[in-house]
Parts: C-alpha cells; structure tokens; sequence
C-alpha cells in the first residue's frame, strides 16, 4: 500500500502534466459563489457564521468535559449518569437552550452471579474481572463498575463439552459442517469481532447449542497489534469487553417494541421479548480464555480460526467441559435523555436534530464521551454565535442520549414517543458516538452525500493540512485494487458515504421513521482499544488516542457546520442523484448475488455427481456427501430496475431545477419556499412502508436497513437481500414488486418537487 506522505508527493509532481488533477486534490475545488440551499448573498452571511464557530472552538473545553463526565462510571440508572444528565442540562441552559430531561422506563438486566469455570480434564475457575491498572486512577473504581457481562444474556446453568467456533457467524458453522462438527449440546467459544456481538449467540442457538462465551482475542485487539495497556493503548490479558447481545428484530426497549417507554406505557412479558438470547452468554478476557483453548483437542483450527495465543488452537469438542451459569437482576431502570432546543427565527416548525449518547458501560472516555464533548462544545458555540446576533431560521434540537450501550434505549424511547411529530417536521438528525484520530467517515442517507461532502470541503485536517475530504479521497485512492476504482474516485466531485445499519442512535430516525440522517466521526489511525473495558478513561484516552483534542475540535467543527447550514439554507440541500446512483448499485448487487449463486450451486452439484467430494473428504471419518441443492430460479428484478430509473429521471429534473434555481438569484417567497421544504421533508419518508421488512416489522425503510445476522451492518433491500441470503428464492421474488413500487413512489415524490420548484422560478414545464 502507498503511504499517504508518498502519494501526496506523486501527485504534486504529476502536478506538471496533470495540474487540473493535482490541483483539485491538493487545494480543494474553487470555493462555490453559493452554497447549496443558499443565495449568493446568503451563503457570505452563513460562510461568515460558520468562520466565527470554526474560530470559537476550544480543545481545551473538550479535554475538560471529558475529565467531568469520565471521572466516575456511568452505564444505564447508576447514580454519577444521573449527576451528569443534571450537569449537562445546566450547561445547556447556561448556553441559551431551552432544556429538559425527558425519562422512560426500561428493561435493563444487570448481573447477579456469572461463573464459567472447566471441570475437566482439569479444574479452573474464570476470574470474570478486569484487575486495576497503577498510576490509571479510575480503573480502580471497582465498587461502582458494572461487572463483565453480556446485558439481555438469558439466565442459565449449562455444563456441556467445549468447541471452538472462530467468529461464531453462519459461515463459520458451515465449516464445522464440513469437518463434520456438531456443537448440539455443547457450550461454544467464540472470539470477539467479524461481526455483531449479538450474532453470536444466536446463531449458536440456531445449531442447538446450550451455551456461549465471547473471548477478545490478542490477535483482533491485544499484544498482536501493538504494547498492552499500560506500555501501549491495546487490550490486556485482563480486559473484557462488555456488550448487549440483543436479537436484530427492533432496538430500544424489549418490553415496548414500536412504542415509548413511558411510565404508563403496555409492556411484554420478559418471556415474550424476541430480543433476549436462548441461550446463556457471558464475555471473557483472553487471559481467562487460555486455559478453555488450551485443553481442546479434536481436529487443528483452520489458519483463519488461528488467533495469537500460544497454543495450537483446537476446535474439540472436549475433552474441555465447561459449566457457565449466569443470573440477572431484571428490572426496570430510568434513561434521561437531555433535550435542548433552540428555536428558529423563519421556520421554527422545522427541525435540525443532533445528538451523541453519554451512558457507557464503565468511564466510557472514548465511547462515548469523546463524541458528546464535541456536540457540547458545538452548543456552547451556537449559544455564543445567537448572543451576538446569529438566529437560525429552523430549529435545533441537540439531544444527549442515556441508554445507547444497551441497545438504543434512549433515542429509540424518544424517536418512538414522538413519532408523529417527527416525521412532519424533522429536516435530518446528526449523529456522532466515538471519536478518534485520523479520517473522517460518514454513513448516512444519500439525500445527504453531497451535503455533507460539501462541509467536509471546508475542514481542514488538523495534522496534514488539507481538507478532511482530500484526505479521505487519498485514503481511498491508496487503498483501491483497480485502475478502475481509482479512476472514478478521481473524477468524482464527492466521495461516497456509507449506507447506516444498526449500532448507533441514528436507527430509530432513519430506519424506523424515515428521516435522513448522517453519522459522522473521526478515526482509524488510533493505535489503541480498549472498548467496553475499564481502560476506556481519561488516562487512556488522552496517552493513546486523540492526546491534544485536535480531532475532537474538528468532530465539534463537522457537527456544528452541518447542523448550522442545515438550520439556515433557504432550501434544504438534499441531492437525490447520489440516492439514485446508490439506489441503482444496490440492485445490480443484487443481480450479480442471483448469477453468482447460480453458478456456484451449478458447480457444486456437479462435483458432488462426479464425486469430488468423497475425493477430497477426510479419509480419517465417515464422510456422507451432502445433498444437491436446486439451482436458483430466474428472479424477474424489472420492477426494481424499473424503479432506479425513474427515479433517475426524477432526480436529474429536481438537480437541474435546484441549480437554475440558485443560479437566478431568484428570491423564493416564504410561503412557496415553506411549501417546497415541507414536501422534500416527506421524500425520504416515502422509503417507509406500514408492514416494515417481511420478519422484521419494525424496519420500515426499504433501502436501509440491518441484516437479520449483521447486526450494525446494512443489508440494502433487505425485503428481497434477506431471502436471497436464506436462499428463500420464491419469497425474495415475492418482494420485488413491493421494493418497485416504493421506489417508483419515490420517483414521483421527487417529480412532484422538480414541477414545483420549476414553477416557483418560472421554468414551468
């Protein structure tokens, strides 16, 4: 891979015969007359706004709140999350918000006895503790942390032999099929990372075992990458990483799914809760693991199983047996999320939403607080830019939200609780979780892509000097593998953003209601982790992450300028040809997933009739060929292709309407204005249906949404993607016509604002 330093000085050589090129990376595209959404004149007044927020912010402010809210832990109903929604609520009213501390009621399991301990072929008990670290004051702290648990775990008293499962996702039980594995009645060990957490406990389940446990091992985020904490950033043999597990089929509460968890509100009956496990799980560190990995025998781990313990890693079963117990504490526990509000001047009816969760499972310094100390000092800024005459037109809300760690609580409790009203006024909703050093990232809705593309062109990276949105495309470039791929992110004006899943407080606004939304935060040069630990502190952070809060000032400059041009833009800057070109990749995905399995099942069928298979078995087993699989079917994918165009189409009126729009300097009137940003509002909402996802309900959106066993990643029409995963070909077929219609919907919401914006600068068709 070619370092950034190296290509940065290709390209300005290539400077000499390519300057158009060279000079677009180097420096940045010429600065537009206007913003988008905005007049000339009126892009000065918000390009000036933002300069003196840009100017206002203080890293030293940041490094200060951190200390404050870090100093003790704060997961879920504990006493210190109480006392900082308290001080952050007197802060923001301090800074000018209208502010209040609205509470709901959830279902959050805290532990009451764990044990996992090997009764054969020798006797060993897990500590099931993180020890405390010398000169890190807060580690120590141990009366107050949560213990090391896996919250909505199913209680259970399992004793069953041990086998090893690498990542504990579908593909690797594939492989113990293929070994001639079964894990039925058994307790599986799994290493933490390759997927959701919640994953794996529930696939296990799905094969009949009794029992999980998650182990980090070094190789993912220990001594293989780098010195142990204290000496470097990276996990020790005694840390664990704490964490919900969680089925996929709704966030927040599990006794209250679609609704708020308000006092009075209906609950399920725990046993009626989808989300909560099978099966027992509890996490462990990889100090505790060693000894369960090492008295496995049975067949040698594939070399991709392999971690970096010292041992040859064995898959067993046994001759290790495992007793695991685990008891919760079931009860109900309150979430204050800290709503602040500053109310628009023109249109106070439409709504900017930002937000960053505070709760973490121990001290939390990186996750969350590096990222709701920027939105803080955001709104210190933004109540500094209104004393000295800045009102925004729209209003903003900044929310900081109690009760993510556990699964979305908070912001679920609250999106669920004022459903109705957000989705007739909530312009797009802003998130951030952890904040690192490094490169700026962005997933979001791809109304957005531009948008947010835009502010990025104007940050400067605190380390190298150019914008975060150059680096980022150099990043990119590095790491292409064609001459292809390289060539279309040159040429592109903006980068592509990601698609949102699950993970963080932007499901419930984009997956549930519809409103566009965007994730945003800094990362991937920290050479440390310490997630979900006890070494997640302010003495961590501030040695091994982001030391002088430069990047923190940069999270709090991307937020605050995106929140203030969206509050301000007469407008509302939504790109729909990005949602489109995005749209019309995920299908041809889709396609290409069809051929693919086509011709991999073709393959197979053949091997297993010229008798491959027996071939290539183990000789040392009894080896039973497994069954043909029928072949895929033809999928009829019109309607969905049908609907990418339309919305093509749609999209290239409404952008070429948009910009002779700013390029008259034609002056909307309020109302006609009001009217055109009160129907591009609804777009993003006509992805919604009212059945949501076939076994998923509660995900209404039909482009984004989380996969069944992705947990935080997206699967992009999960309708159809779904069954064609399961390999359901009748029921993803099924589907098609649905998606299309949304999409051909869509396309008409779209055609609806080009005409009326086209006649509102006299361009009527």
């Amino acid at each position: 891979m070619i370092s950034l330093r190296s290509l940065i000085a290709y390209l300005a050589i290539q400077s000499l015969t390519q300057p158009t090129f060279a000079q677009s990376m180097l420096t940045g595209p010429p600065q537009a007359s206007s913003l988008a959404g905005y007049s000339p004149q009126s892009s000065k007044t918000e390009r000036d706004w933002e300069a003196k927020l840009q100017a206002g912010i203080v890293p030293e402010n940041l490094r200060q709140n951190m200390q404050r809210l870090s100093a003790r832990p704060h997961f879920v109903g504990s006493a210190y999350n109480q006392e900082n929604a308290d001080w952050m609520l007197s802060k923001f009213k301090e800074w000018g918000f209208d502010a209040h501390i609205e509470t709901f009621q959830v279902l959050f399991p805290t532990p009451k006895e764990r044990v996992v301990e090997m009764i054969e072929p020798t006797k060993f008990r897990a500590k099931l503790e993180e020890p405390a670290v010398l000169g890190d004051p807060t580690s120590s702290q141990a009366a107050e942390q949560l213990p090391t648990y896996n919250a909505y775990s199913i209680d259970g008293d399992v004793t069953a032999p041990l086998v090893y499962v690498n990542y504990g996702n579908r593909e690797d039980y594939e492989q113990l099929d293929r070994l001639g594995i079964s894990v039925k009645g058994a307790i599986v060990i799994a290493r933490y990372g390759g997927g959701w957490r919640g994953i794996k406990p529930k696939v296990a389940a799905e094969h009949e075992a009794i029992g999980c446990i998650i182990y980090s091992d070094p190789k993912d985020d220990g001594f293989f990458n780098g010195d142990e904490y204290p000496k470097g950033g990276w996990r020790p043999s005694g840390g664990v990483q704490r964490g919900a597990v969680t089925d996929t089929d709704y966030p927040g509460d599990p006794l209250t799914p679609g609704v708020g968890a308000t006092a009075d509100a209906k609950r399920l009956a725990i046993k009626d809760a989808k989300v909560i496990t099978k099966i027992p799980v509890l996490p462990i560190s990889y100090g505790d693991a060693l000894p369960l990995l090492s008295a496995l025998e049975g067949a040698v781990a594939p070399e991709a199983w392999r971690g970096a313990l010292p041992i040859t890693y064995h898959v067993g079963p046994g001759p290790a047996k495992v007793h695991l117990k685990v008891s919760s504490n079931w009860d109900l526990k309150p979430v204050n999320d800290v709503i602040a509000t500053l109310r628009g001047s023109d249109a106070p009816d439409e709504w900017v939403i930002r937000g960053n969760h505070f709760d973490a499972w121990v001290n939390g310094a990186e996750d969350p607080i590096s990222g709701m100390v920027a939105v803080l000092e955001e709104a210190r800024m933004l109540g500094e830019l209104h004393k000295q005459g800045w009102n925004p037109k729209r209003t903003i809300i900044l929310c900081a939200w109690d009760g993510e760690e556990p699964g979305l609580l908070g912001s679920t409790e609250w999106a669920e609780t004022h459903g109705d009203e957000l989705q007739k006024h909530a312009v797009a909703y802003i998130n951030s979780d952890s904040n690192g050093r490094g490169f700026f990232s962005a997933g979001g809705t791809h109304d957005l892509e531009h948008f947010i593309n835009d502010v990025t062109r104007e940050i400067q990276d605190p380390e190298k000097h150019i914008t975060v949105q150059q680096r980022e495309r150099l990043l990119r470039i590095s790491r292409t593998r064609t001459t292809e791929e390289r060539a279309e992110i040159r040429k592109s004006n903006d980068l592509r953003i990601n698609a949102l899943g699950d993970g963080s407080d932007y499901t419930a606004f984009a997956d549930h209601l519809g409103i566009s939304a965007l994730n945003i935060g800094y990362g991937g040069e920290n050479d440390a982790d310490a997630y979900h630990s006890i070494y997640d502190d302010f003495a961590w952070y501030t040695k091994f992450v982001d030391t002088d809060f430069s990047y923190g000032r940069a999270l709090a400059e991307t937020g605050g300028r995106a929140v203030m041009r969206l509050a301000d833009a007469e407008l509302i800057p939504y790109e729909y040809n990005a949602q489109a070109e995005t749209i019309g990749r995920y299908v041809k995905d889709l396609e290409k997933l069809l051929k693919d399995k086509q011709e991999e099942i073709a393959e197979r069928n053949l091997e297993l009739k010229e008798g491959v298979f027996m071939a290539t078995a183990d000789p040392r087993k009894t080896s039973v060929p497994p069954p043909a699989k029928p072949v895929p079917p033809f999928m009829n994918f019109a309607p969905l292709l049908n609907g990418v165009e339309a919305i093509k189409n749609s999209a290239q009126r409404y952008q070429a309407a948009f910009a002779k729009w700013q390029t008259s300097g034609t002056d909307l009137p309020a109302q006609t204005a009001a009217a055109l940003n009160a129907e591009l509002m609804q777009i993003q909402r006509t992805f919604l249906t009212e059945k949501g996802l076939p076994e998923r309900p509660w995900y209404k959106h039909q482009i984004y949404a989380p996969g069944a066993y992705t947990g935080y990643g997206a699967k992009p029409i999960a309708a159809v993607r779904e069954y064609m995963d399961q390999e359901k070909w009748k029921e993803a077929d099924a589907q098609v016509p649905m998606v299309g219609q949304v999409m051909e919907n869509v396309a008409a919401a779209i055609g609806k604002a080009a005409d009326d914006l086209e006649k509102a600068v006299g361009q009527g068709r």
